[in-house]
Protein backbone atom coordinates (compact mmCIF):
# COMPACT_ATOMS: atom_id res chain seq x y z
CA UNK A 1 0.00 0.00 0.00
CA UNK A 2 0.86 3.35 -0.47
CA UNK A 3 0.10 6.17 2.56
CA UNK A 4 0.39 9.56 1.93
CA UNK A 5 0.43 11.78 5.23
CA UNK A 6 -2.35 14.60 5.79
CA UNK A 7 -2.56 17.39 8.11
CA UNK A 8 -2.98 16.65 11.54
CA UNK A 9 -4.67 13.16 11.90
CA UNK A 10 -5.43 12.35 8.35
CA UNK A 11 -4.16 9.63 6.59
CA UNK A 12 -4.85 8.13 2.97
CA UNK A 13 -3.83 4.71 1.85
CA UNK A 14 -4.29 3.45 -1.55
CA UNK A 15 -4.43 -0.02 -3.14
CA UNK A 16 -5.04 -1.14 -6.56
CA UNK A 17 -6.36 2.01 -7.02
CA UNK A 18 -8.97 2.62 -4.51
CA UNK A 19 -8.33 4.57 -1.75
CA UNK A 20 -9.12 4.81 1.92
CA UNK A 21 -9.56 7.88 4.20
CA UNK A 22 -8.83 7.68 7.83
CA UNK A 23 -10.02 10.63 9.79
CA UNK A 24 -10.86 13.12 7.40
CA UNK A 25 -10.88 16.33 10.03
CA UNK A 26 -11.34 20.03 9.65
CA UNK A 27 -7.68 21.22 9.72
CA UNK A 28 -7.28 18.86 6.59
CA UNK A 29 -8.58 21.50 3.49
CA UNK A 30 -8.84 18.99 1.12
CA UNK A 31 -10.80 17.12 3.48
CA UNK A 32 -14.34 16.68 1.62
CA UNK A 33 -12.02 16.06 -2.06
CA UNK A 34 -10.30 12.75 -0.54
CA UNK A 35 -14.12 11.68 1.01
CA UNK A 36 -15.52 12.17 -2.38
CA UNK A 37 -13.31 9.76 -4.10
CA UNK A 38 -12.19 7.50 -1.99
CA UNK A 39 -13.70 3.84 -1.36
CA UNK A 40 -14.49 4.29 2.25
CA UNK A 41 -13.66 6.31 5.01
CA UNK A 42 -12.68 5.60 8.73
CA UNK A 43 -13.56 7.94 11.84
CA UNK A 44 -12.16 6.94 15.05
CA UNK A 45 -14.00 9.59 16.72
CA UNK A 46 -16.25 12.36 16.52
CA UNK A 47 -13.82 15.34 17.44
CA UNK A 48 -13.45 17.81 14.29
CA UNK A 49 -9.87 17.69 13.99
CA UNK A 50 -10.84 13.91 13.18
CA UNK A 51 -14.50 14.16 11.42
CA UNK A 52 -15.07 16.69 9.66
CA UNK A 53 -19.37 16.45 9.72
CA UNK A 54 -19.39 18.68 6.47
CA UNK A 55 -16.96 16.85 4.43
CA UNK A 56 -17.84 13.79 4.81
CA UNK A 57 -21.34 14.66 4.07
CA UNK A 58 -20.32 16.43 1.11
CA UNK A 59 -18.22 13.60 0.19
CA UNK A 60 -21.36 10.96 0.31
CA UNK A 61 -23.11 13.14 -1.83
CA UNK A 62 -21.12 13.56 -4.21
CA UNK A 63 -20.08 9.07 -4.55
CA UNK A 64 -22.82 6.75 -4.07
CA UNK A 65 -20.46 3.94 -3.45
CA UNK A 66 -18.65 5.65 -0.51
CA UNK A 67 -18.90 3.71 2.85
CA UNK A 68 -18.11 5.30 5.91
CA UNK A 69 -17.38 3.44 9.70
CA UNK A 70 -17.06 4.93 12.75
CA UNK A 71 -18.36 4.82 16.39
CA UNK A 72 -22.11 5.15 16.90
CA UNK A 73 -21.87 8.59 17.18
CA UNK A 74 -20.99 9.53 13.60
CA UNK A 75 -24.05 7.51 12.41
CA UNK A 76 -26.19 9.88 14.65
CA UNK A 77 -24.14 12.95 12.62
CA UNK A 78 -24.85 11.79 9.27
CA UNK A 79 -27.32 9.33 9.15
CA UNK A 80 -27.20 6.17 7.60
CA UNK A 81 -27.55 6.86 4.19
CA UNK A 82 -29.37 3.45 3.36
CA UNK A 83 -26.38 1.45 5.01
CA UNK A 84 -23.60 3.25 3.72
CA UNK A 85 -22.86 4.82 6.95
CA UNK A 86 -22.63 1.97 9.91
CA UNK A 87 -20.90 1.87 13.65
CA UNK A 88 -18.31 -0.25 14.62
CA UNK A 89 -16.56 -1.37 18.08
CA UNK A 90 -13.98 -3.07 19.04
CA UNK A 91 -13.90 -6.83 17.36
CA UNK A 92 -15.37 -5.46 14.26
CA UNK A 93 -13.93 -6.73 10.99
CA UNK A 94 -14.99 -5.85 7.54
CA UNK A 95 -13.44 -5.36 3.98
CA UNK A 96 -13.96 -2.55 1.50
CA UNK A 97 -12.35 -3.26 -2.26
CA UNK A 98 -8.55 -4.07 -2.06
CA UNK A 99 -8.73 -3.14 2.16
CA UNK A 100 -9.17 -5.55 5.27
CA UNK A 101 -10.19 -3.63 8.13
CA UNK A 102 -10.32 -5.21 12.12
CA UNK A 103 -11.22 -2.55 14.75
CA UNK A 104 -9.43 -2.33 18.14
CA UNK A 105 -10.53 -0.01 21.39
CA UNK A 106 -13.30 1.57 23.23
CA UNK A 107 -12.43 4.85 24.55
CA UNK A 108 -10.64 8.49 23.70
CA UNK A 109 -7.77 8.70 26.38
CA UNK A 110 -8.73 10.55 29.27
CA UNK A 111 -8.07 14.26 28.54
CA UNK A 112 -9.33 15.52 32.09
CA UNK A 113 -11.23 14.21 34.37
CA UNK A 114 -14.10 16.59 34.16
CA UNK A 115 -14.30 16.33 30.11
CA UNK A 116 -16.52 13.50 29.38
CA UNK A 117 -14.92 10.40 28.15
CA UNK A 118 -16.04 9.59 24.06
CA UNK A 119 -16.60 6.30 22.52
CA UNK A 120 -12.72 5.80 20.36
CA UNK A 121 -11.85 2.96 17.99
CA UNK A 122 -8.67 2.21 16.41
CA UNK A 123 -7.91 0.40 12.32
CA UNK A 124 -5.76 -1.61 11.26
CA UNK A 125 -5.85 -2.14 7.85
CA UNK A 126 -4.51 -4.46 5.45
CA UNK A 127 -2.53 -6.11 8.68
CA UNK A 128 0.10 -3.78 8.16
CA UNK A 129 -1.03 0.26 9.17
CA UNK A 130 -2.42 1.13 12.51
CA UNK A 131 -4.39 4.49 13.39
CA UNK A 132 -5.23 4.70 17.37
CA UNK A 133 -7.05 7.60 17.25
CA UNK A 134 -6.87 9.82 20.31
CA UNK A 135 -5.90 6.54 22.75
CA UNK A 136 -3.03 4.52 23.22
CA UNK A 137 -4.52 1.49 22.10
CA UNK A 138 -2.69 -1.76 22.13
CA UNK A 139 -4.16 -4.06 19.36
CA UNK A 140 -2.37 -7.22 20.53
CA UNK A 141 -1.40 -8.10 16.98
CA UNK A 142 1.88 -7.98 14.97
CA UNK A 143 2.09 -4.10 13.68
CA UNK A 144 3.87 -2.74 10.52
CA UNK A 145 3.47 0.45 10.74
CA UNK A 146 1.80 2.88 13.58
CA UNK A 147 0.91 6.12 13.54
CA UNK A 148 1.62 7.65 16.59
CA UNK A 149 0.11 10.94 17.82
CA UNK A 150 2.65 13.28 19.23
CA UNK A 151 0.63 16.51 20.56
CA UNK A 152 -2.80 16.95 22.15
CA UNK A 153 -3.67 17.81 25.45
CA UNK A 154 -4.48 14.30 26.74
CA UNK A 155 -0.53 13.62 24.93
CA UNK A 156 2.28 12.22 27.32
CA UNK A 157 5.56 11.69 26.54
CA UNK A 158 6.84 8.92 29.10
CA UNK A 159 3.03 7.00 28.06
CA UNK A 160 3.70 7.41 24.33
CA UNK A 161 6.99 5.89 24.78
CA UNK A 162 6.14 3.07 26.95
CA UNK A 163 3.00 2.82 24.10
CA UNK A 164 5.61 2.16 21.11
CA UNK A 165 7.35 -0.47 23.49
CA UNK A 166 4.61 -2.34 23.91
CA UNK A 167 2.74 -2.75 20.43
CA UNK A 168 6.24 -2.80 19.14
CA UNK A 169 5.66 -1.93 15.37
CA UNK A 170 7.80 -2.26 12.83
CA UNK A 171 8.21 1.90 12.44
CA UNK A 172 6.25 4.42 13.41
CA UNK A 173 5.04 7.28 11.54
CA UNK A 174 4.09 10.41 13.43
CA UNK A 175 0.26 12.24 12.94
CA UNK A 176 -1.37 14.19 15.20
CA UNK A 177 1.52 16.88 15.55
CA UNK A 178 -0.35 20.04 14.87
CA UNK A 179 0.11 21.60 18.48
CA UNK A 180 4.23 21.14 17.93
CA UNK A 181 6.41 23.02 16.79
CA UNK A 182 9.24 21.57 14.47
CA UNK A 183 11.67 21.67 17.58
CA UNK A 184 9.04 19.79 19.68
CA UNK A 185 8.13 17.11 16.56
CA UNK A 186 11.78 16.34 16.29
CA UNK A 187 12.65 15.78 19.93
CA UNK A 188 9.32 13.69 20.30
CA UNK A 189 10.92 11.58 17.33
CA UNK A 190 14.26 11.59 18.55
CA UNK A 191 12.74 9.72 21.88
CA UNK A 192 10.52 7.50 20.14
CA UNK A 193 13.38 6.55 17.78
CA UNK A 194 15.64 3.74 17.90
CA UNK A 195 18.33 6.52 19.25
CA UNK A 196 15.87 7.13 22.32
CA UNK A 197 13.67 4.85 24.19
CA UNK A 198 11.19 3.87 22.01
CA UNK A 199 13.34 2.13 20.37
CA UNK A 200 11.18 1.78 16.87
CA UNK A 201 12.35 3.87 13.43
CA UNK A 202 10.00 6.76 13.80
CA UNK A 203 9.65 9.28 10.55
CA UNK A 204 8.12 12.73 10.35
CA UNK A 205 6.12 12.98 7.27
CA UNK A 206 4.74 16.59 6.00
CA UNK A 207 1.64 17.05 4.58
CA UNK A 208 1.23 15.29 0.95
CA UNK A 209 4.29 13.08 1.51
CA UNK A 210 4.08 9.41 0.54
CA UNK A 211 5.54 6.35 1.62
CA UNK A 212 5.11 2.23 0.87
CA UNK A 213 3.76 0.68 3.85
Amino acid sequence: MELTKYNHATVVLEQDGATLVIDPGTFTPKAADLAGAAAAVLITHEHADHFDVDAVRAGLDANPSLVVRGPAAIVEQLGDHDGRVAAVRAGDAFEVGPFSVQVFGEQHAVIHRDIPTIANVGYLVNGAVFHPGDAYLVPGVPVGTLLIPTSGPWVHTAAAVDYVREVAPERAIQIHELLLSDAGQQMNVRMLGTDGLGGVPTTILQAGERVTV
